[in-house]
């Protein structure tokens, strides 16, 4: 108990408050520009804050962090354009919605499932540190390799009724996923001699050309006026009546046990926990056929999921001194620097720092959903320029956030590249979600299995119980609804029988 009230008191200090409120604001600028993630905000405000007490500065890198997850659903919703990975999924509803007169609806609702998984998250590192970092211990390159191809499953539900073509896709992302420096050997693959390429495909930039350059383009070449995408020309109304509000309970309750499981494993961060809460919630939703359509229910657990990871991120951090993804790579250095060691040590030595982190990250989500509201009616000033300038606005958006990711001229045509390939998918019927997911997942895919391959064989995979039981989630959720559909066909032809007889 006195952990908890030193560690809270400690936040009552002034300065405390001045750096939060600092780094709500900027982490919510880097979310609404499309390409800095906050990985990225975060490492380039560390140089600045190593001149502060740790608590001033961990709570502007936290605040940051926080913000950031409610910042980048901005873009994904509008432009069609993810503000960072984390905010992927949030395209696959929160922009369709837009398209329908639904803007406000999906950003109010995206700020209130956004704060619920932040607030789950936050739980999660007070109460369960210490339980759930014991089992993200037991993760090795075999656990690792099921939950990915577990992750895998998920390229069928994201194809929108596609399947084929939606697979096509994956296979291509996990193609593509191969490019660069083989994962045990270190040699280049595929690069064709472009040291640019010797760490793979710049994920900012694909992700930022299949989806925002590509609905540009897309939008510019539609000159037949039943060809051109509904414009966005108002938010509509902005907050959720009490049967929407009801349908977000059901997929916050599922994003929220996703993102809590996703957040404590390691290197598996916000964009993972989004884009399996979406298929998961699909497939216990009464309404499937409206995800990837402006499904308010899909909106809602991608958004909670990937929020929800942050507790779980900062929990792994603190407890087993293994960053839970790259932003707390980041705060384990700057923490370093600052004489604070995360690990188990950790909650010994300085048991009230773990609550004043927890109560920075909860002042920085009420704080951050707050003015996620506030600014709601002055969005709608970006959406009243004229087309063309949109255009151009989106992709200047687009161009200094790609290259300001590795300072690289060569990322930005990469960008480009990619909006054709987006544009070309576009086309031809090809969703690009499952490019996306195989890019995401084939090289941890590829690197922990033969990283498990090396220990122990193929002994490594059937002998982890762990592992065995993701890999038959995998092949459930897979078969399950064909399963589902047989079953059902059975049981009208044995009716029909019976009432034949």
């Amino acid at each position: 108990m006195n952990a908890v009230t030193e560690g809270l008191s400690a936040l009552l200090d002034p300065s405390i408050g001045v750096c939060l409120l600092v780094g709500v604001l900027l982490g919510t600028l880097v979310g609404a520009v499309p390409g800095i993630t906050a990985a990225m905000a975060v490492a380039l405000a560390a140089g600045f804050t190593l001149t502060l007490e740790p608590l001033q500065g961990l709570a502007i890198l936290l605040s940051i962090y926080v913000a950031a997850q409610f910042g980048d659903r901005v873009p994904s919703i509008l432009i069609n354009t993810p503000g960072t990975p984390a905010s992927i999924a949030t395209t696959f509803d929160g922009f369709p919605m837009a398209k329908q007169g639904r803007a406000g609806i999906a950003l109010t609702s995206s700020a209130l499932v956004s704060a619920v998984g932040s607030v789950v998250g936050i739980c999660i590192l007070i109460f369960a540190a210490q339980p759930i970092a014991s089992v993200a211990l037991q993760f090795g390159p075999a656990e690792m390799f099921a939950l990915v191809v577990f992750g895998m499953t998920m390229m069928i539900g994201v194809s929108g009724g596609r399947v084929v073509k939606g697979l096509f896709a994956g296979i291509l992302g996990l193609l593509l996923g191969t490019i660069g420096r083989d994962p045990i050997t270190g040699d280049g693959r595929f690069t064709f001699g472009l040291n640019e390429l010797s760490s793979g495909i710049p994920f900012i930039a694909a992700i930022v050309g299949l989806f925002g350059i590509a609905e540009v383009f897309n939008q510019m070449i539609s000159k037949h006026p039943n060809l051109m995408p509904t414009p966005i020309t108002q938010l509509g109304k902005w907050w959720p009546n009490k049967a929407e509000r009801r349908e977000l309970v059901k997929p916050a309750l599922i994003g929220s046990g996703v993102g809590a499981v996703v957040g404590v494993v390691p290197a598996a961060g916000g964009d993972i926990a989004g884009i399996v809460s979406w298929d998961q919630t699909r497939r216990a939703s009464k309404t499937p056929e409206k995800f990837g359509k402006g499904s308010l229910e899909g909106l809602a657990a991608a958004d909670t999921a990937s929020t929800a990871t942050m507790g779980g991120s900062l929990t792994t951090t603190l407890a087993l001194g293994v960053p839970g993804d790259a932003v707390m790579a980041v705060m384990i250095g700057s923490m370093v620097i600052w004489g604070l060691q995360p690990g188990p040590a950790l909650f010994v030595d300085s048991p009230d720092l773990v609550y004043s982190l927890a109560g920075i990250m909860l002042l920085a989500t009420f704080v951050a959903l707050a003015l996620a509201l506030v600014r709601m009616r002055g969005v709608i000033k970006l959406l009243d320029l004229p087309q063309q300038y949109l255009w151009a606005v989106i992709i200047t958006f687009c161009m200094v956030g790609t290259y300001a990711v590795q300072n690289s001229a060569f990322d930005v045509g990469l960008m480009l590249v990619f909006g054709l390939l987006g544009l070309l998918l576009r086309r031809t019927g090809f969703p690009a979600g499952p490019l996306v997911l195989g890019l995401i997942l084939g090289p941890l895919a590829e690197s922990n299995i033969r990283r498990a391959f090396l220990i122990d064989g193929a002994a490594s995979i059937y002998t982890s119980a762990i592992a065995v039981g993701l890999l038959v989630l995998s092949a459930l959720a897979v078969l399950g609804p064909y399963i589902r559909t047989g079953l059902k066909k059975g049981l009208r032809r044995g009716t029909r029988e019976r009432i034949d007889a």
